[in-house]
């Protein structure tokens, strides 16, 4: 998520959208399906495959689930439309094109609208294990799942309405930090064991083992301000996983008024992506294997 005012678009993202434009207020798109080769479909496929037969017993049932409701396509890259006749069913969300990272005031508004923006472009084959920006294997396979389960798409909902209100106060990059531990990085406790919600695990191969399996993370239980003076890392595995009880947990820790924790967070001293604070319910000290030594966000 970017300032508009700070906004630069990446190089792919140009490159993949050469010759097409966007609405100019809300960054949609009709889903240009006559772009995707056969080497995107086939790109597709193998991302789907391999995510697919790693994550039963890893990522959470709620996700397991909310993928086969949809019935996700693994084949080919799905058709939004088709996806959305199921997802306005259950929960009243939809699917809407992107052209890539859209600024934090778009984003904040289609989700407060219960519409979650997705990159309609796929990352290339020697991109499988990595791709910095959100292609739509990330948005799609990562996320949307989720969304058929009333709770968590609830909580997205208030998110979308809350980075609205953060962005006015000051208090975006805060925020930013909730996001990030909870939806692209989140881990849940179930009665079968910890398991995966967060996108950016659910569509990394490499992560997703990392993240349950590497005794080099923290793996700590989840408290609302104390994430939230957390910092984070984007060039590298996290260095700490939050990890929630339920998804009604982080709804209701997340339905306050954020407006006195914000000021109150202030007064606070701001934590590096690998501190263990004294409080901390914590599941698994990491050993810090592999840590890179560069700068946490």
């Amino acid at each position: 998520m970017n300032e508009r005012s700070n906004f630069v678009v990446p190089d792919i993202t140009t490159r993949k959208n050469q010759g097409l434009g966007h609405d100019a207020i809300d960054y949609t798109l009709a889903q240009p399906l006559q772009r995707y080769s056969a080497e995107d479909h086939a790109t597709w496929a193998t991302l789907y495959q391999r995510q697919s037969a790693m994550l039963p017993g890893r990522a959470c049932d709620e996700f397991m689930q909310g993928l086969q409701q949809l019935e996700v396509d693994a084949d080919r890259v799905p058709d939004f439309e088709r996806l959305n006749h199921k997802l306005l069913a259950a929960t009243g969300w939809r699917l809407v094109a992107v052209p890539g990272l859209i600024p934090d005031d778009v984003f904040f508004e289609h989700l407060a609208n219960r519409r979650f923006p997705v990159t309609w472009w796929l990352r290339e084959p020697h991109q499988l294990d990595y791709l910095q920006e959100p292609d739509v294997f990330h948005d799609l396979f990562g996320h949307v799942p989720l969304l058929m389960n009333p709770v968590f798409a609830d909580y997205l909902q208030a998110y979308g309405q809350g980075g609205m209100k953060a962005k006015d106060l000051g208090f975006l990059p805060v925020l930013a930090r909730l996001y990030w531990y909870t939806v692209e990085f989140g881990l849940i406790n179930t009665p079968e064991g910890m398991r995966i919600y967060g996108a950016g695990i659910v569509s990394s191969k490499s992560e997703s083992l990392y993240c349950l399996d590497s005794d080099s993370p923290n793996r700590v239980g989840f408290d609302l301000q104390r994430l939230m003076r957390t910092r984070y890392r984007i060039d590298t595995f996290q260095k700490t996983y939050f990890v929630i009880d339920s998804f009604q947990q982080l709804f209701d820790a997340t339905a306050v008024d954020f407006s006195p924790i914000y000021q109150s967070l202030q007064a606070m001293p701001v934590l590096g992506a690998g501190d263990i604070d004294a409080a901390d319910q914590v599941f698994h000290a990491g050993s810090r294997e592999g840590w890179a030594e560069t700068d946490d966000l």
